[in-house]
């Protein structure tokens, strides 16, 4: 029978730097800004707390879907079935988060934010209840440590913003979300001055992200290595 991961503890998930470890934790941070956005509070800040889910979301989902997700078609029963599931609802987020960043002024831009909250935290229930559980099942502690490690490497260099006309799967969403990975970073972090800055911030942003992220879609794609590990 699969457990959520919700109703277990950090050892039987593989210790704090296992993939399922990780991801609750992310969960749980953007349960807590959410919630704290759902509070209210001056314009400035609602809109920094904003961005902050944005960033998080984006980085978060892409990585999944670099990472995690074709492992889990290879090794769970019914797992295109979960995984396209899940590739779904990420899509439906981006569409709705584009929706609201082009629309600042929007009247309609509040309600539109509490129904990117709903599709978030169905997909965060879908993931704890239903997807998470059967990577427990397949691996052991220490390759749900390594998972974590390549996971958390392609979050670091992965897109920050909505792009809904980025595949869901790889090689395609490495291919281009890379690109955009640098440009989003560059928007996030404080301006860098002059055209030649920003050109050069770009350039090496991108290439590292690509060094990163590239290696990772090869390794889970390497017989016998079970898509873990760069």
């Amino acid at each position: 029978m699969t457990i959520s991961i919700t109703r277990r503890d950090s050892a039987a998930l593989g210790g704090s730097g296992s993939i399922l470890m990780r991801q609750r934790r992310d969960h749980a941070r953007l349960d807590t800004m959410m919630n704290r956005w759902l509070a209210g509070g001056a314009d400035e800040e609602l809109d920094a707390l904003w961005q902050d889910i944005v960033q998080l979301v984006f980085s978060h989902a892409f990585a999944e879907e670099t990472v995690l997700w074709p492992v889990l078609r290879r090794v769970a029963p019914h797992g295109e079935e979960l995984t396209a599931r899940v590739e779904d609802e990420h899509q439906a987020i981006n569409e709705l988060i584009a929706r609201v960043e082009k629309s600042p002024d929007d009247p309609r831009r509040a309600a539109w934010i509490q129904q990117a909250f709903t599709l978030i935290r169905q997909d965060i229930r879908d993931e704890e209840d239903e997807l998470l559980p059967r990577l427990r099942d397949a691996f052991g502690d220490r390759r749900l440590r390594r998972i974590g490690a390549a996971w958390e490497a392609v979050r670091a260099t992965a897109p920050t913003r909505p792009h809904p006309g980025v595949p869901r799967r790889p090689p395609g969403n490495a291919l281009l979300g890379v690109p955009l990975s640098a440009f989003d970073r560059l928007r996030d972090l404080a301006p860098v001055s002059g055209p030649a800055a920003r050109r050069a911030f770009v350039v090496v942003g991108a290439a590292g992200a690509a060094g990163v992220i590239l290696r990772v879609v090869r390794a889970t794609r390497r017989p016998g290595h079970g898509g873990t590990c760069p």
